[in-house]
């Protein structure tokens, strides 16, 4: 299951943009008008993965994440191995800072092909003691940020009559694993409902939208979510044996984002080693 560290990828905005997104440097788009992606929460772990495969495929990936200065150095990265990226700031838990960003790629590019909806947040607390300040703001990001980006992102793809939705939801979003995660499970369930609303008003579009559910996956974020008991109790309930790999999300991303998958929408996918399917492991 994806979980982000403290003060992750996107949180509640400390200043909205005030009228534009920020960028290190001047979207620019090329003249053989690759499809472009745009990553939210891209700056490290599974959506840095994320941007730097579909950059493999040739599209032009926007690494966007509250963090520019990370950003930067993730799309900088995936430039060197001759990839087309460009950061942008872009804040999911500020509707302000949502408009701005897409704004901002509707006008240079005029287009927005693929959206993955990959940032979001968790912290654990017990359910009767679960703060409803956490609640809100757990709701904000995971939830209602993958609404408005969608929505903004629905908006270009129209025009062309193709798209690709994909939002990272989580196993957490389809059975409960472990407790403390009454918000991240509740929100990652309901980004899944969201994906098949979006998919049963815009597939005759030529929209598809689509959830990837992973289980637990390698990444700086897991690091401080789980705690070394957790990961030992997590990894025996996983019939692989081990923790999933960012560039394994990155691999059914990719697929989804691809012309092969026109005829997958509507789904939640785990990818998970078997964890979900295996249920009450070992009873």
């Amino acid at each position: 299951m994806p979980s982000p560290r403290p003060r992750s990828k996107t949180g509640p905005a400390t200043k909205p943009l005030p009228s534009a997104a920020k960028s290190a440097a001047p979207l620019t788009s090329k003249a053989a008008s690759p499809r472009v992606a745009l990553i939210t929460g891209a700056a490290v772990g599974i959506g840095a993965a994320i941007a730097k495969r579909l950059a493999q495929d040739g599209l032009h990936v926007i690494v966007s994440d509250r963090d520019l200065k990370a950003a930067t150095k993730t799309a900088n990265a995936i430039q060197k191995t001759g990839g087309l990226a460009t950061p942008l700031e872009l804040d999911v838990g500020s509707a302000e800072s949502i408009a701005a960003a897409f704004a901002q790629v509707g006008k240079t590019f005029k287009r927005c092909d693929v959206l993955v909806n990959n940032a979001g947040i968790a912290k654990t607390y017990p359910f009767i003691d679960f703060p409803l300040d956490n609640w809100n703001a757990t709701m904000n990001i995971n939830l209602t940020g993958t609404l408005l980006c969608s929505q903004h992102a629905a908006r270009l793809m129209r025009k062309r009559r193709w798209g690709r939705i994909i939002s990272i939801a989580s196993v957490a979003g389809m059975r409960a694993v472990g407790s403390g995660r009454t918000a991240y499970g509740t929100s990652k369930a309901a980004v899944i409902g969201l994906m098949r609303q979006i998919a049963a008003e815009l597939t005759v579009e030529g929209i598809t939208a689509n959830a990837i559910a992973p289980g637990p996956v390698d990444t700086p974020l897991t690091q401080v979510l789980h705690s070394p008991a957790f990961r030992k109790a997590y990894t025996a309930a996983i019939p692989a044996g081990r923790y999933g790999l960012t560039t394994e999300i990155a691999a059914m991303a990719a697929f989804l984002a691809s012309d092969q998958a026109a005829y997958v929408s509507g789904a939640a996918i785990p990818v998970d080693g078997g964890f979900y399917a295996a249920g009450a492991r070992g009873v």
